[in-house]
C-alpha cells in the first residue's frame, strides 16, 4: 500500500511540474519581449523575465496576476494579444469589416450583367486606295 501511495505521489508531483511548465510557456507566449518589441518572450528567450515568470508561478500566482504585473510595469504594449476594449477593439473588428466589404464588392461585381463586345463595322469604300493596298499585301504573303 505504501508503494502505491509513493507512486501516486511521484506522478502527482510530475503532473504538477508539467502544469507549471505549461503555464510558464503560456505566459511567455502572451508577453512581448521588451528588448525590441518584435516577438514574444518565448520566441526571444529573454532570460531575466523568464526566470521571474518561473518564480511567480512557483509562488502560486495566476496567469492574470502575472500579466497584470507586467502591464503595470511596461504598459499594455507588453501584451502579445491586445485587450479587446476601447481603441484596441477597432483592431479586432476592422479586419472583419474590411473583409465583409471586399466580399460584398466581389459579389456585386460578379452579378453585373456582362455586355457583349461591340462589333466594329467597317466599310471598304471609305479608305482611299484600299484595293491597291490589299493587292500589295497579298503579294507580300
Amino acid at each position: 500500500m505504501k508503494s502505491l501511495l509513493t507512486i501516486l505521489l511521484i506522478f502527482s508531483v510530475i503532473s504538477a511540474r508539467d502544469d507549471q511548465q505549461e503555464l510558464v510557456k503560456d505566459i511567455e507566449q502572451s508577453l512581448m519581449a521588451p528588448c525590441c518589441w518584435s516577438g514574444t518572450i518565448y520566441d526571444h528567450g529573454y532570460p531575466e523575465i523568464e526566470k521571474q515568470i518561473e518564480e511567480f508561478v512557483a509562488e502560486g500566482r495566476t496567469k492574470q496576476e502575472i500579466l497584470d504585473y507586467y502591464v503595470g510595469l511596461y504598459g499594455e504594449r507588453i501584451l502579445a494579444v491586445p485587450v479587446a476594449s476601447g481603441f484596441n477593439l477597432f483592431a479586432w473588428i476592422a479586419p472583419i469589416i474590411i473583409a465583409g466589404i471586399g466580399i460584398l464588392i466581389l459579389i456585386l461585381y460578379l452579378r453585373l450583367p456582362k455586355r457583349p463586345p461591340v462589333k466594329v463595322k467597317t466599310s471598304g469604300t471609305d479608305i482611299p486606295y484600299d484595293d491597291e493596298i490589299e493587292k500589295e499585301l497579298k503579294k507580300l504573303d
